[in-house]
């Protein structure tokens, strides 16, 4: 295989990448060339996205800043060709969306935060939550930016952190007006 050869497939894989976060956000081309005053132009990003032009790596870190997701998360998971976890099955299927049967995530000690929420509290619990929640996105590949559900487990974990109960962790989230569904 020649540098080339290679390269183009690598910059193709990192062009699935950047689609499937854009999509995630729920932004089109031309919403991403709106919204940053034309500093990403529709058709420079859909270039990037078919993997017909390479990124450079400032343009890689300013786009996840636009994004607001960790730069490693716009590359693929293996340079080597073998593509982990990166269509839709996994990551589109850990989309949470604030609708949907409250009761049963309820039943199972969920929880759904509203992370749009979240950016505007102001509480010492803030910047904990944040990069608590944050982990949890990284992890399912995540990155919607609206809502996320959270296990039983985590919300037990949190509450440790804040040295209280689930129950008790649930009320404060209630408390911050966090909680999608409460």
């Amino acid at each position: 295989m020649t540098d080339e050869t290679m390269s183009s497939g690598y910059a193709r894989r990192v062009g699935e990448r950047l689609r499937l976060v854009r999509k995630q956000k729920r932004l089109s081309l031309q919403a991403v060339e709106g919204t940053s005053e034309q500093e990403f132009k529709a058709s420079v990003l859909g270039a990037y996205e078919r993997g017909e032009r390479s990124i450079s790596v400032p343009r890689l870190q300013r786009l996840a800043e636009f994004y607001n997701v960790p730069v490693d998360q716009l590359l693929p998971r293996d340079v080597n060709g073998a593509l982990t976890a990166m269509g839709s099955s996994s990551a589109a299927g850990s989309v949470r969306t604030a609708d949907g049967d409250a009761a049963a995530r309820e039943a199972n000690g969920r929880v759904t935060i509203d992370l749009t929420r979240l950016e505007s509290v102001q509480a010492p619990e803030k910047d904990l939550l944040r990069r608590y929640l944050g982990m949890i996105q990284v992890q399912r590949q995540d990155f919607n930016g609206r809502v996320l559900t959270i296990r039983a487990e985590d919300v037990r974990a949190i509450g440790c952190l804040f040295d209280t109960t689930a129950d008790g962790m649930r009320h404060r989230l209630d408390d911050l007006s966090l909680r999608v569904d409460a």
